[in-house]
């Protein structure tokens, strides 16, 4: 297979399940952290392996080793491997998606902004999520698309300042953003589970994937609780299982899974379950859930505007609360956009960008 963000944890935990299985990496694609990819390397013997820029590609232990989106492509084109996992980050898991479905390949996907972007060009009968919340809506949905639900509902676990004051929110800064309750992950992920548009990008992908508006989340603080559905008949089920991605990896690269790939959840020890609701007044992006579900197209302008405010965040040039304002405000600017091809997507982008570049805080 090919592994398209190998040295994060969704990475690592693919080459985990690979090992464990007898699975032949057929290519490598990273992003800075060398180190960790020559050991990869060494391990796995790939045959195409490519990083981010030139700079990193001078350190990699490879004897052809590429950089740049357009050696992503390339590889994808080229490799022998019938399926793609696609765990990078952002804006540049999208063209690797479409290139992977315009080969025919089955994709593992783990990179939001690829069915936040562009949903409606792709094909889901070709995607298994790895993503925890999808996942388990897969499992239950027993991996067919089933209309005897009335609702599905994904979980949150409320991000770093669920439990802060409301006017206490607006004072947050980045360390306190970045200490999640739950687990350690990444500082873009970490903050859009603060913010919650983490959570609306992962509405917006179960729609695509599962054919269906009739979805919501709430908080269940604990993170046991990944999926649950609601059937017609009137009763619910849930899946329950540790946070620990190498399931739905398992799931996704294997074609039967008949042993224990996690240990269960002991419901004892864990003791009671707290659920909550996800409120306007301590997530403000919220406010456009419906409305994101409904014009679908507007998920370019939420995750471009989204990602400028991040960047502006993280550099402290704004407040944490600045991040959904910005959001609010292109959404309301851009509320009308409709996206009838692919190359639009990326010409959108550039004008949501150019709008935030300009916006007044």
């Amino acid at each position: 297979m090919v592994v398209l963000g190998s040295t994060g944890s969704i990475g690592v935990n693919t080459l985990e399940i690979a090992r464990r299985y007898g699975i032949e990496i057929e290519a490598l694609v990273a992003g800075n952290n060398y180190e960790v990819l020559n050991k990869q390397i060494k391990e796995f013997n790939p045959k195409f392996v490519v990083v981010k820029d030139k700079e990193t590609a001078k350190n990699v232990d490879f004897h052809n080793v590429k950089y740049g989106e357009e050696a992503i492509l390339e590889v994808i084109k080229n490799s022998n491997s019938e399926l793609v996992v696609n765990a990078l980050v952002g804006d540049a898991g999208l063209r690797p998606t479409l290139q992977a479905q315009k080969c025919g390949k089955k994709i593992a996907l783990a990179n939001k902004e690829s069915l936040v972007n562009a949903g409606k060009f792709i094909d889901t009968s070709k995607i298994t999520p790895i993503d925890s919340e999808h996942f388990g809506l897969w499992y239950l949905l027993n991996g067919k698309l089933s209309k005897d639900f009335n609702k599905l509902f994904i979980t949150a676990s409320g991000g770093a300042l669920r439990d802060w004051k409301i006017e206490d929110i607006k004072k947050a800064v980045l360390k306190d953003v970045l200490k999640h309750p739950n687990w350690s992950m990444g500082v873009k992920i970490t903050i859009d589970s603060a913010t919650m548009v983490n959570k609306l990008f992962e509405l917006l992908e179960a729609k695509w994937l599962f054919n269906t508006t009739n979805i919501d989340a709430f908080i269940e603080t604990k993170s046991v609780i990944h999926a649950l559905i609601e059937w017609q008949d009137g009763s619910t089920t849930a899946h329950i299982s540790r946070t620990d991605m190498k399931l739905p990896i398992a799931f996704a690269i294997l074609d039967e899974v008949k042993e224990e790939i996690l240990k269960p959840v002991n419901l004892l020890e864990i003791g009671s379950l707290e659920f909550r609701k996800i409120t306007c007044e301590k997530y403000p992006v919220w406010e456009i859930k419906d409305l994101l579900l409904k014009k679908s197209d507007l998920g370019v302008v939420v995750n471009t505007a989204n990602e400028y405010a991040i960047e502006l965040f993280v550099k402290e040039k704004i407040g944490f609360l600045d991040i959904s304002k910005l959001i609010l405000s292109a959404v309301k600017r851009f509320e009308n956009i409709k996206i009838d091809d692919i190359e639009e997507i990326f010409e959108i982008k550039e004008d949501v960008r150019k709008w935030c570049e300009s916006y007044t805080f």
